[in-house]
């Protein structure tokens, strides 16, 4: 099944990234760390899709998202095009988590020690230093 999808990465002052633990029944990569985002409906462009996908997963604004890099993907679930944006955390925002079983602020390299998936570790390697 092809699904393009648009995610974010939020990072803080300590240049640390927001990543999310995701639920052990979740339809693809149960208990897995992954990205915030999600897919981009028909009629979307990739920056709606992140903006709807981050305000209900997270309940945040996204005000100024760069983004960093397009990524062909494909895995046994799912193949596509995956927009990665990068921005940084406002702290006047709250997080709140809607959806996985939990989230946490991580450096890059602690993150490459996760279960992740190959795609989305290559996309913390490409960004490693560039923010």
């Amino acid at each position: 099944m092809r699904r393009d999808v648009s995610v974010i990465l939020l990072y803080d002052k300590e240049k640390r990234v927001l990543i999310q633990h995701r639920d052990d029944d979740a339809p693809t990569l149960p208990g897995y760390w992954a990205f915030f985002g999600g897919g981009i409906e028909e009629g979307e462009s990739p920056v709606e899709a992140l903006i709807r996908e981050t305000y209900e997963e997270l309940e945040y604004n996204i005000r100024n998202p760069k983004l960093m890099i397009v990524q062909k993907f494909g895995c046994k679930y799912i193949n596509g095009e995956k927009h990665v944006y990068i921005e940084e955390y406002d702290e006047n925002q709250k997080l709140v988590l809607n959806e996985g079983k939990d989230f946490k602020w991580v450096h890059i390299e602690d993150a490459l020690e996760l279960k992740m998936i190959k795609h989305d570790k290559e996309v913390l390697e490409y960004i490693k230093g560039k923010y």
